[in-house]
């Protein structure tokens, strides 16, 4: 089992910039992806930034230039969000992808963090 927990949203002006973070725990070494998603109201939730334990890294179009995804040692995962727009207003999720005890891949989630961006 993995746990994520996600933390640094919050309310920002336009051209603002937020960090999220997001700490893994469990049976970490089992996580082969990580990644951002987020919700906006009225929305599916979308895929903003991706991660392997590679360092092999993907960005939705929409935030290409502006978003940096990024990892340290100790199994979190950043989000820095640069340049930020309102349309960029939504929860933001954590995952990560991992091998469950029977070997097939199992997706989990954070529990979401609001980032609000308007003046």
């Amino acid at each position: 089992q993995v746990q994520l927990v996600e933390s640094g949203g919050g309310l920002v002006q336009p051209g603002g910039s937020l960090r999220l973070s997001c700490a893994a725990s469990g049976s970490i070494f089992n996580i082969y992806n990580m990644g951002w998603y987020r919700q906006a109201p009225g929305k599916q939730r979308e895929l903003v930034a991706g991660i392997t334990r590679g360092g092999s890294t993907n960005y939705a179009d929409s935030v290409k230039g502006r978003f940096t995804i990024s990892s340290n040692a100790e199994n979190t995962v950043y989000l820095q969000m640069n340049s930020l727009k309102p349309e960029d207003t939504a929860v933001y999720y954590c995952n990560a992808d991992a091998y469950t005890n029977y070997g097939a891949p199992k997706a989990y989630w954070g529990q979401g963090t609001q980032v609000t961006v308007s003046s």
